[in-house]
């Protein structure tokens, strides 16, 4: 069956207007052109729409039933046209979101919180996972855009920088160095580090090691975990210390002291997206952590 779009607008505004040439005005066609798209229609129905007479137009008993699906047709078209496009404008959807370890506590639930008021018919799924397992993610679909710290060795990948993140000291709250404003990195070098497995971070890991060595010293790591808030519960309960991204200084953790250290190197978090993948849901995402960054600025 060839019916057309046009022919379902043609029908439905001769129906409604009652007249050829008052219908004809109305969907921007001369009434001959009218006249000859509704004789296609009943042709291709197989049954008569309409009675014509020289002073108006009835329905047959057919043409109320069609009238009816076609307007449900349009209707139907039109709400799928509108979700279409609200799709590509990032408005309806689900966005898979990674996250690494440090962002729950800062950066990440503002620009989250923002993305969901501008967009609530956009389902967020949050998983907190390392770089590593973010690329993974993003090349198998499970995500749609990492947070992540450089660098991004992938080339197939795009990113946004979002944040520069400073380091910070974490201290027993009872350790004499806590109560410096200040510290130099050169203030740790006895001390006994938590830190994490190297095979964990190791972007981190290797960036504090070249830190510690350019102050003459090598950490001394008495215990790894993965996970920063099991290190920061390691350093409340004494067993050493531990250098986070500034946003950890906001956990407040009974035990806990941070302070800053001179010239403390600095982090670069990015947004991560497959390259040529830009969707509209991932755009809104970017459109908004940019405005929230510029606001915080």
């Amino acid at each position: 069956m060839a019916v057309e779009l046009r022919h379902l607008r043609h029908f439905i505004a001769l129906a409604e207007e009652g007249h050829f040439g008052r219908a004809a005005e109305r969907v921007f066609v001369v009434q001959q052109a009218l006249s000859s798209s509704i004789r296609t229609l009943e042709d291709e129905l197989g049954v008569k729409l309409v009675l014509r007479t020289t002073r108006r137009v009835q329905l047959t008993p057919a043409g109320e039933v069609f009238l009816t699906s076609a307007r449900t047709t349009l209707n139907t078209l039109a709400q799928g046209t509108e979700r279409a496009r609200q799709a590509a404008r990032g408005e309806v959807g689900r966005i898979g979101i990674g996250f690494v370890s440090g962002l729950a506590f800062g950066g990440l639930p503002d620009i989250v919180r923002r993305f969901r008021e501008a967009y609530p018919s956009v389902a967020v799924d949050l998983r907190e996972l390392t770089a590593q397992e973010q690329e993974a993610a993003l090349r198998a679909g499970e995500i749609d855009v990492g947070l992540m710290l450089l660098p991004v060795r992938d080339p197939a990948f795009d990113t946004l920088a979002l944040w520069r993140q400073e380091l910070v000291a974490a201290l027993p709250s009872t350790h004499p160095l806590a109560r410096k404003r200040k510290l130099q990195i050169s203030d740790l070098a006895d001390e006994p580090f938590v830190f994490f497995p190297r095979a964990v971070r190791a972007t981190y890991f290797d960036q504090v090691m070249r830190w510690c060595a350019a102050a003459g010293f090598t950490p001394r790591i008495v215990q790894e975990a993965i996970e920063v808030p099991t290190l920061l519960s390691l350093v409340a309960a004494g067993l050493g210390v531990f250098l986070p991204i500034r946003f950890f200084s906001q956990v407040s953790l009974p035990g806990v002291t941070y302070r800053p250290v001179a010239g403390a190197p600095t982090v670069e978090i990015v947004a991560t997206w497959p390259r040529n993948q830009q969707t509209g849901v991932v755009s809104a995402f970017l459109k908004v952590a940019r405005e929230v960054l510029e606001d915080s600025v």
